[in-house]
């Protein structure tokens, strides 16, 4: 069921409403404005709707690819782009404003681009969130006040998680793929969120040490610790990382594998990263 969830003012109303996605690919706001919102709850209430999102996926890529679509590449780009919803938003806010919201799916609505069927805007659906003990929202009935910046990575990890294991539940029968491609993709999605929202306000450095701070070490259900690492060539440094699972894009006709690919070796990947930055 598609639902228009109007809500009022919040601290994290403001935050969302201070970020600039300008550099990115996905807005984010408080509250959805119109029924063209899917709330993620709704979603994985009926897994049938994830059939009807890969259909019009492989609609999509026949448009721009010779050749049949694999069931694995469709199923690879919905799952990657599913837990991009709950991480994306998380890893925001943690970054901006060291807060970290509800990611129930009841908490969390997306909408799909007009064009290629991705999530282009993310919508949070609640206002109450944990934060340090020096935020200027703190005291206010909101906030869940927790002691440090370790203990807040903690909340962001395990509230994703929680999300996380619901899709999982959902998507995973409906796709041939295992439980480790299914948390490999979540290992992935959390990293590179908090990578690539450092990235898109200037401060990747910050972004890299966040992904270190809440994926420190390798922690179930998580497949990995954070895999950001430095490659160093001609005078500067880049980063990149190691990808746990797959998005099939090199299943394409024509295609090849993504630089971040696991079945790309450390060597090529280096190599590439330092062409294109």
């Amino acid at each position: 069921m598609l639902v228009t969830v109007r809500l009022a003012p919040s601290a994290l109303a403001a935050s969302l409403a201070g970020v600039d996605t300008s550099r990115g690919h996905v807005t984010v706001r408080f509250g959805t404005p119109d029924d063209s919102w899917r709330v993620c709850a709704d979603l994985l209430a009926d897994p049938a709707q994830f059939d009807r999102w890969r259909k019009d996926l492989a609609t999509w890529l026949n448009e721009h690819y010779d050749g049949n679509i694999p069931d694995r590449t469709t199923a690879g780009y919905v799952l990657a782009w599913y837990l991009q919803v709950p991480a994306y938003l998380g890893a925001i806010l943690f970054h901006t404003a060291r807060r970290v919201p509800w990611l129930r799916p009841g908490d969390l609505a997306f909408r799909l681009s007009g064009d290629r069927p991705h999530p282009d805007g993310i919508a949070l659906l609640s206002a109450g969130f944990v934060c340090l003990p020096e935020d200027p929202a703190a005291g206010t009935p909101e906030a869940t006040v927790v002691r440090d910046e370790a203990a807040l990575a903690g909340v962001l990890r395990a509230r994703f998680a929680g999300h996380a294991r619901e899709f999982v539940a959902a998507y995973g029968p409906t796709t041939r793929l295992g439980r480790h491609m299914l948390w490999g993709a979540a290992t992935d999605a959390l990293d590179s969120a908090l990578w690539q929202t450092g990235r898109m306000l200037g401060d990747e450095g910050a972004g890299v040490a966040g992904a270190a701070l809440v994926l420190p070490e390798l922690i179930e259900p998580f497949t990995s610790p954070s895999r950001l690492y430095p490659v160093h060539g001609e005078g500067r440094t880049v980063w990149t990382r190691r990808r746990e699972s797959c998005c099939f894009h090199f299943a394409l006709d024509g295609q090849t594998a993504c630089a971040t690919c696991p079945r790309v070796s450390a060597a090529e990947r280096e190599k590439r990263v330092l062409a294109d930055s």
